[in-house]
């Protein structure tokens, strides 16, 4: 799967992915009145408002970029119709030739793993039928509970020709309560970086390993010295513009090769409409401002990394 990630970043010369982890507040007050008007103010009328909002920022990026990264939490706090949206824009990211990144953190042990791996990059029998339930071509894990915890992962990335993305180095500003404490004299992060490597290696795909890692853009130094620890790793990078991570910092994310790292940013996106660049556009265009906030997005990032 990671082979094919790889070629669509080429072919559109945009290692960027766009986070769908829309809350109400960065809807237009008219999707929001037309969705409360067929399902009043409620759950069900939230997520159509979610996922109608969704639908015009895919309609209007789709052709710039190789991927989209829809935070599950986001479409949760709506209850079952919340994960109904999700499901729903996953399949509509398909249709338009998108991969999709399930930035569902999930992580256990034993036959939990297995179901999370199996619910997310795989698949569930159910009789004489295979389904396969949310369908996301990656999904991010949390590696907490060790190797017991992601190798149900590595094994369904082999079995469905998935990915999944390990936490390394998070972009939240608590992060280092526990991943840079020092172990044996190194941080723990680059003991969790050593595993991803060891784990890569169970599912290579060409020269990267379908099992990456995510690595926050507010650490460049942390970010480049990982890169070395994984070089057959690609780099999910989040913190981006937000939250306050600068393209000019991520040169040391990529190899030598261009590939490596793929960037996100899902507010700054998905809510350009709000900001005053892009004031311009009105709530009526969101989907218009977004399509020129990635295409601000891609030329920042290939700018700083010398394409």
């Amino acid at each position: 799967m990671i082979s094919k990630l790889c070629r669509k970043i080429s072919e559109k010369n945009a290692p960027v992915v766009v986070g769908l982890d829309p809350n109400l507040d960065f809807i237009p007050e008219f999707i929001l009145n037309k969705s409360f008007e067929k399902f009043g103010e409620s759950l069900e009328g939230a997520a159509d408002a979610v996922w109608e909002f969704n639908r015009g920022i895919v309609d209007a990026t789709a052709e710039l970029i190789p991927a989209v990264k829809p935070q599950i939490a986001m479409y949760e706090q709506f209850g079952l119709p919340g994960l109904e949206a999700y499901k729903k824009t996953v399949d509509y990211c398909h249709e338009k030739g998108l991969l999709v990144i399930g930035d569902v953190k999930r992580g256990d042990i034993g036959s939990t793993s297995l179901s999370y791996a199996k619910a997310h990059i795989g698949s569930i029998r159910v009789g004489s039928k295979e389904f396969k339930p949310f369908d996301e071509d990656f999904c991010t894990v949390n590696p907490y509970l060790g190797t017991d915890g992601i190798k149900p992962f590595v094994d369904e990335c082999e079995a469905s020709d998935r990915g999944i993305f390990v936490l390394v180095k998070t972009s939240n500003p608590s992060s280092g309560e526990f991943q840079d404490r020092l172990i044996e004299g190194r941080p723990l992060y680059e003991h969790v970086a050593e595993k991803v490597n060891e784990w890569g290696s169970l599912s290579m795909d060409g020269d990267y390993s379908n099992v990456g890692c995510v690595v926050g853009a507010t650490y460049p130094e942390m970010g480049a010295a990982l890169r070395k620890l994984m070089p057959h790793s690609y780099i999910l990078v989040p913190g981006y513009g937000a939250q306050g991570g600068k393209a000019e910092d991520l040169k040391g994310f990529f190899n030598p090769d261009g590939l490596g790292a793929i960037v996100n940013s899902s507010r700054g996106i998905i809510a350009a409409w709000k900001n005053k660049e892009y004031a311009k556009f009105g709530a009526e265009n969101y989907a218009d401002a977004s399509r020129e906030a990635v295409k601000a997005m891609i030329d920042d990032i290939n700018s700083a990394k010398g394409v």
